[in-house]
């Protein structure tokens, strides 16, 4: 080895070779990010998030878009609205006839017929316990057979029946004519006609018949999203999060919240139990009361517009969150056959 060093400076060429400047600069280049990356995954901070999309819907179910639908058969006789007409409680909104003009004079006369009936009935009645009661003394003292008695009896419970069953007839018919009297279909309260689904005047609609869509007014918004599996375990009641909402200029920064632009918060109201056939679970998320900036105005975001949400989670070191990611095992599930 010395006389290989001693006689070194006879091998020019090789003497003459050095290592270029600009490798030795990316050498120290990479080494230093390798030292920055390490010290970056290891100290700083990260908020862990899921994300997931959706839509901006009613947080009541009462408030959400409803069918007016028809209360009695026939036909359509007058719209008092049109697509977009916003209406008070109580404001008519279609007009129904049935399609036997006379049907409501019909009713009222069989009304009249069974009410006689029944007052017949009634009467018959009252007169058979007289005379049951007449039988049941002579019965008592020997005048008369026990099978007139009984025959008495049988007739008052006869007539008992045939009371309740015109007082049942004449129900019905009450029925009826109480059904047939909700010709006008009226808004159940403040809110906004969103499409007339019957087409004109002529139309022939049953009972149950969708005859307009309608979306209530000050409905509390709230959004719905779909979560992956893999972090649902994460997510808890209470939790804050942040939406961006379609058509809302934004920047989002899912590990630094903070430095977020053109988010809105929100917190997490519920979370569905079991997943939808995709995997995914249901999150809805509600209005973040301690968050400053209040949700643009519904002339902007509309019930049925779409949203991405991020639900923050725990605050790791940005490393660990790395590690979380990269092992979700296994990427993809394979369904099972039916009966496995």
């Amino acid at each position: 080895m010395a006389d290989t060093e001693k006689h070194m400076h006879r091998f020019e060429t090789l003497h003459s070779i050095r290592m270029p400047r600009v490798m030795r600069v990316v050498g120290w280049l990479l080494s230093s990010g390798a030292v920055l990356l390490v010290l970056f995954l290891t100290f700083v901070p990260w908020v862990q998030t899921t994300s997931g999309a959706g839509v901006v819907i009613a947080l009541d179910p009462n408030d959400r878009v409803q069918q007016i639908n028809a209360l009695v058969s026939g036909r359509i006789q007058e719209w008092f609205v049109r697509d977009g007409t916003h209406v008070a409680k109580g404001d008519p909104i279609v007009q129904i006839v049935d399609n036997d003009p006379q049907l409501i004079e019909r009713l009222q006369d069989e009304r009249a017929q069974f009410l006689n009936k029944r007052l017949s009935v009634e009467q018959a009645k009252a007169t058979a316990e007289i005379d049951r009661e007449r039988m049941r003394g002579l019965f008592e003292k020997g005048l008369v057979a026990r099978r007139e008695y009984e025959l008495a009896r049988i007739k008052v419970d006869g007539l008992r029946g045939d009371v309740a069953e015109a007082a049942a007839a004449l129900n019905r018919i009450e029925v009826s004519l109480s059904r047939q009297s909700v010709q006008i279909i009226r808004a159940p309260r403040d809110g906004v006609i969103l499409r007339v689904n019957s087409s004109n005047a002529a139309t022939v609609i049953s009972t149950g018949d969708a005859l307009a869509t309608f979306v209530p007014d000050n409905a509390e918004r709230a959004v719905e999203i779909e979560i992956d599996g893999r972090d649902v375990a994460l997510v808890t009641q209470g939790a804050t999060a942040r939406l961006q909402f379609e058509g809302w200029p934004a920047v989002q920064f899912s590990g630094w919240p903070s430095v977020s632009f053109g988010t809105f918060g929100a917190k997490v109201l519920a979370i569905d139990p079991s997943a939808n056939r995709a995997g995914r679970f249901r999150v809805l998320l509600g209005v973040d009361a301690a968050d400053p900036i209040a949700w643009p105005n519904k002339r902007f975001v509309r019930y049925g517009a779409k949203v991405r949400g991020w639900i923050q989670l725990d605050t790791v070191p940005a490393g660990y969150e790395v590690w979380r990611q990269l092992n979700n095992f296994p990427p993809n599930l394979v369904e099972a056959p039916v009966g496995i």
